[in-house]
């Protein structure tokens, strides 16, 4: 028996799964398989890009699978370099040309929408799932439950009607298990062995009144992995090649393990974070990037100490470039009553203060060690124009404060059947030119200023893969959790790093060369580029190459001595 696990790539609050990331489903539904005796060569693993590519063997692997599964769903859908999720037509093709079982699952089961600001539809009656099952609960449990003892003892009945599995939540047990029993997926990731592995500590909300636009909830109440079965699964990513990783599939992880008192957030438990970074760090010894994604912005406020352990463990432990993403939402506190938002403006900026005094001094990769990140949302209840000047003033007393932030995320609120904001979510319509000239200047007057403050001109940012070509110019990142994006004048290698020197900076990219410039065979365009540098300078130095070596440099350029930190001759 063959199974086929497309991954059309989801993006939830507490979840990426977008190259280079690989999210947890696929791999926990490879687990969940071998568990029932398929082996390794029986499971395959494509990409919808990989599928869209049409290389030799993929059309026919999709019509001669005995079960087709597709992972699917953009509760928070962002802009990627070089990835594009799953479409519903793509779905419907898929689905037409498939033989076999066929099922679908993942966050597409609570709506489908393609960009926020637009409602999601109701998938099971805006997608044509002829023939095709929905899993309405966990994809990784269902595809589990169609098999009653294991591959060779398969029931007729389900695999007929696989609407006789009743839909259910996998337990942290199971995956416990399937995780690390699925690692060897990552070999089948086009981007293998440079992917960044999402790992899951916990998901649900424990909160008592929800956010009202989150997609969390739908998880049920926090289910905490125990710390022994997460470092299981990195030690094992980590023996099939994976040394990228990323904490990244839990809404909060300053509340991992934490101790409930009644109040709004659970009391941190620092020891248990430091057990979980010490034993990933010790089962993977040599891994390259080790980040988080998401925290509560209220529990750093409310436990500043606890918070604080927790910190100086991350630092001590992760790899340089972190980001710690923080849900604010909305800093009009009308809003942030009407749509039982987490945490007040006071607290969010508490929180980004705590951060900046361990986590803003640079690290080994060019970046801050650990910086906040902030998400807005728009379209939320109770917001109206005075909301765009609050969130900008917010963010103003940031900047003028002296204090980072590495992103700030802007986006219009996609609305999910079950949410109470569904049908309520009018704003995103009413506001939408507001919103457009409001986020325009967060860019130019925030951003801006704020990448130059993150990155300064002259920095030098380690180990940036290139991605793709565009226009004379090759696009890079580093590999981490919000990564910034690099353009580079000049062809270079794909899939390869290089270190790059920060040249210029846009709202929310930068421009570098090639770290240290080869002098004498670099490209006018990349001389140009060169920190510090006017035109007539910089054409004095291409006109002056071959130079013979450093003391030839010094004697002919008056620059010299300054160009020499970036260059190599």
């Amino acid at each position: 028996m063959k199974a086929l696990v497309i991954d059309g790539y989801v993006d939830e609050p507490a979840c990426l799964g977008v190259p280079p990331y690989l999210s947890p489903y696929p791999r926990y539904i490879a687990g969940a398989l071998r568990e029932r005796g398929l082996s390794e060569k029986d499971i395959h693993y494509l990409t919808i890009d990989t599928l869209r590519e049409n290389p030799p063997g993929a059309a026919e692997l999709v019509g001669r699978a005995d079960l087709v599964i597709v992972i699917a769903g953009m509760t928070v859908p962002g802009r990627y370099l070089r990835a594009s999720p799953i479409t519903l037509g793509e779905i419907e093709t898929i689905f037409r040309t498939a033989q076999g079982v066929k099922v679908i699952g993942g966050p597409i089961r609570l709506g489908f929408s393609s960009e926020g600001g637009k409602a999601a539809k109701d998938t099971r009656g805006g997608v044509n799932l002829v023939n095709t099952v929905l899993a309405r609960m966990d994809l990784e449990a269902f595809v589990y439950d169609l098999f009653k003892d294991d591959i060779k003892d398969v029931s007729p009945a389900k695999l007929r009607d696989p609407e006789a599995v009743d839909p259910r939540f996998r337990t942290t047990a199971e995956i416990g298990r399937w995780g690390p029993r699925g690692a060897f997926l990552i070999r089948q990731h086009p981007d293998y062995p440079y992917c960044m592995c999402e790992l899951e500590t916990y998901r649900g909300c424990g909160r008592q009144v929800h956010c009202s636009f989150c997609t969390e909830p739908f998880y049920g109440v926090s289910d905490y992995r125990p710390v022994e079965d997460v470092i299981s699964e990195a030690s094992a990513l980590y023996s099939h090649g994976a040394r990228y990783f990323r904490i990244g599939r839990q809404p909060d992880l300053f509340s991992y393990h934490g101790t409930d008192t009644g109040g709004p957030v659970p009391k941190p438990n620092p020891e248990a974070i430091e057990r979980l970074y010490t034993g990933i760090r010790n089962s993977a010894p040599e891994l390259s990037v080790l980040h988080m994604d998401n925290a509560n912005p209220i529990t750093l406020a409310a436990y500043p100490e606890e918070s604080e352990q927790i910190l100086k463990t991350i630092i001590k432990y992760h790899t340089s470039g972190d980001v710690i993403a923080f849900g604010m939402e909305s800093a009009d506190r009308a809003v942030i009553k009407a749509n039982s938002l987490k945490a007040t403006p006071d607290e969010v900026f508490e929180a980004i203060k705590l951060v900046n005094k361990f986590g803003a001094i640079r690290g080994a990769n060019g970046l801050p060690e650990i910086l906040p990140g902030i998400n807005f949302v728009h379209g939320l209840m109770g917001e109206s124009k005075k909301t765009f000047q609050l969130n900008y003033d917010f963010l103003k007393h940031v900047l003028d404060s002296d204090l980072l932030l590495r992103r700030i995320n802007i986006r219009q609120v996609m609305a999910f059947p079950g949410t109470p904001i569904y049908g309520k979510d009018e704003a995103t319509k009413k506001h939408k030119r507001l919103f457009l000239d409001y986020k325009e200047r967060v860019r130019k007057k925030i951003d801006l200023p704020m990448l130059r403050r993150v990155v300064p001109e002259g920095t030098v940012l380690r180990s940036v893969m290139c991605e793709i070509h565009e226009k004379g110019i090759t696009f890079g990142r580093q590999l981490g959790s919000y990564p910034l994006l690099v353009g580079i004048p000049a062809s270079l290698p794909l899939r390869k790093f290089t270190d790059v020197t920060v040249t210029g900076h846009g709202m929310r990219s930068i421009t570098g060369v090639p770290y240290p410039l080869s002098i004498n065979t670099a490209s006018p365009n990349l001389i140009r580029e060169l920190p510090g540098l006017g035109r007539k300078a910089a054409d004095s130095i291409i006109a002056g190459i071959p130079y013979t070596d450093r003391g030839d440099f010094l004697k002919r350029v008056s620059e010299g001595n300054y160009l020499l930190q970036f260059i190599e001759i």
